[in-house]
């Protein structure tokens, strides 16, 4: 009980710190070694390279304003971020909602442009760190939530009880999952890369740190915020455009998101 304790002080006091870091996924240049993020990144080339070979097979041009409105959409509510207790802040991604509308893998193209605005623009996410960033955050929260939300929907309608319920589910799986990696990757560079003398070299805490800050502020801020934007998506859509999310697309079978196929 005493070191249970004493980790939580540690997490608390650490919190100022780690906020910024943590809590936006947003990782920065000197956070990452160059062994991991570089690797990461090379592996994200060919991934971009597929997701965007799948939309101009799968998405109709007069169907590309779409993937740009989600690009547009993913930057802009990534940039509103909701205080939370602490002094950190938490933010919707938009992945999951993309993902359903379009499919997972134009919310990989849609997201990961977002995110190269950011870093390259706004100094939001390091440059080194851009593919660590794009995997977690575009890639592997796309799939992720939209998977879950597909299982948990199942041939129920998008616009159904069942199927709302899917969408806050997914949306809450995909940035936790996300976030969980993320947390991982900073976590290990606390026991991979350390000095002679056992300074650590880029990420100053520990894997249980990290897991414990950036896991506990999104499993109780920043997922109920995606779920709740991906819910609130998937309604508007649902009664402004329901060509877009209707129930014929879904009976086909034919369509892995709303409007293209994976």
């Amino acid at each position: 009980m005493l070191h249970g304790f004493y980790l939580f002080k540690r997490v608390r006091s650490q919190k100022i710190l780690l906020k910024g870091v943590l809590i936006r996924m947003h990782i920065p240049d000197g956070y990452l070694s160059p062994v991991t993020a570089l690797p990461i990144a090379a592996v994200m080339v060919p991934i971009i390279g597929i997701a965007v070979k799948k939309v101009q097979t799968t998405m109709k041009k007069k169907q590309a304003p779409l993937l740009a409105i989600g690009a547009a959409f993913s930057f802009l509510i990534m940039m509103f971020n909701l205080p939370i207790p602490g002094g950190s802040s938490a933010h919707a991604v938009g992945a999951v909602l993309i993902a359903i509308l379009l499919g997972p893998w134009a919310a990989t193209v849609a997201v990961t442009v977002a995110l190269i605005i950011q870093a390259m623009i706004f100094g939001d996410g390091g440059i080194i760190t851009l593919g660590a960033n794009c995997f977690n955050i575009a890639f592997l929260m796309s799939f992720g939530g939209y998977y879950s939300y597909r299982l948990i929907k199942a041939k129920a309608d998008a616009s159904s009880i069942r199927g709302l319920v899917a969408a806050a589910c997914g949306g809450y799986i995909g940035i936790n999952l996300a976030a969980l990696s993320t947390a991982v990757m900073f976590g290990m560079q606390y026991h991979w890369f350390q000095g002679p003398d056992g300074t650590p070299l880029y990420f100053m805490y520990p894997l249980k740190v990290a897991l414990t800050v950036m896991m506990g502020e999104h499993l109780l801020f920043a997922g109920p915020v995606e779920s709740a934007f991906t819910v609130l998506g998937v309604l508007f859509v649902a009664r402004t455009y329901p060509e877009m999310i209707g129930s014929s697309a879904i009976k086909t079978g034919k369509t892995k998101g709303v409007m293209a196929n994976v």
